[in-house]
């Protein structure tokens, strides 16, 4: 059985975020679909098999942290349909039946593929006590991003808080159902993105995510509504960093970006 790490998120390998895809006939039990992500022990593996033609999706899509399955992953998404194109064994967009709903995933002229994501509805919330210590820095503002995703967005001052926060991950993990999204307005515009963020899930076993495509689908509608743009890009200033183009539609959001093949190999299990 081949299986493939794709950094997606970037353009060059060792950057974005790594995920692991399988291909497969059908999904085998659950156990050892978690068995293999704790092997891979990336923040995602994406698990997918072909459904048959005629219905409303053409490949069924799961995805699992080396701790737990999770309900929406964009990095992961992204990761597997690069594969199912660069394999050939799937042309044109493709339509991914998923616990999140149908997720279709297009292949664009430049290389990059656009994800149709549904949008986080954002609720704004106090400030839980005890963030601010967790995470390092005084929050300017909070909101709930919902059950997709169950986090808990925080806007802090400004671009160098957000690139030095050292958060207290066990601290954190009391706040929120997966972790926290800390984020702010890009410094300089200029440099070709228009807010930056990183995230923090210690819930489902990530400390920190290099590049979180779920996590625009509320960091889109927040940073568009007070920038006054629908279409954005984000920069996850991880250590891996990555960028992540946006476009918000109303309940639906795009969220699109390169992916590269870094390892293809055997699993034996």
């Amino acid at each position: 059985m081949r299986i493939r790490i794709v950094d997606a998120f970037t353009d060059r390998p060792f950057a974005g975020n790594p995920a692991g895809v399988l291909l497969l006939d059908s999904f085998p039990d659950d156990a050892w679909l978690q068995s293999v992500a704790m092997e891979v022990n990336h923040a995602e593996t994406a698990f997918t098999h072909r459904l048959p033609e005629g219905g409303e999706a053409d490949w069924a899509l799961r995805w699992f942290t080396p701790a737990t399955e999770v309900a929406l992953c964009g990095h992961a998404t992204l990761a597997a349909a690069h594969v199912l194109h660069t394999t050939g064994a799937h042309r044109g967009p493709v339509r991914f039946a998923t616990r999140s709903g149908v997720l279709i995933a297009t292949p664009d002229s430049d290389g990059s593929i656009t994800l149709d994501f549904p949008t986080a509805p954002l609720t704004p919330v106090e400030t839980p006590d005890g963030v601010a210590g967790a995470l390092g820095a005084e929050p300017l503002r909070a909101l709930d991003t919902g059950p997709n995703t169950g986090d808990l967005l925080v806007e802090v001052a400004d671009e160098k808080t957000v690139r030095a926060l050292a958060p207290d991950h066990k601290a954190l993990a009391r706040f929120s159902e997966r972790g926290i999204i800390a984020t702010a307005r890009a410094e300089d515009p200029s440099q070709g993105y228009d807010f930056v963020s990183r995230c923090f899930f210690p819930n489902v076993g990530i400390d920190e995510d290099p590049v979180t495509g779920s996590a625009h689908t509320a960091l889109a509608p927040f940073w568009s509504e007070r920038l006054g743009r629908p279409a954005l890009t984000g920069l996850q200033a991880s250590p891996r960093s990555g960028l992540v183009r946006t476009e918000v539609r109303g309940d639906r959001t795009l969220l699109s970006g390169h992916a590269v093949t870094v390892i293809e190999g055997e699993l034996l299990a």
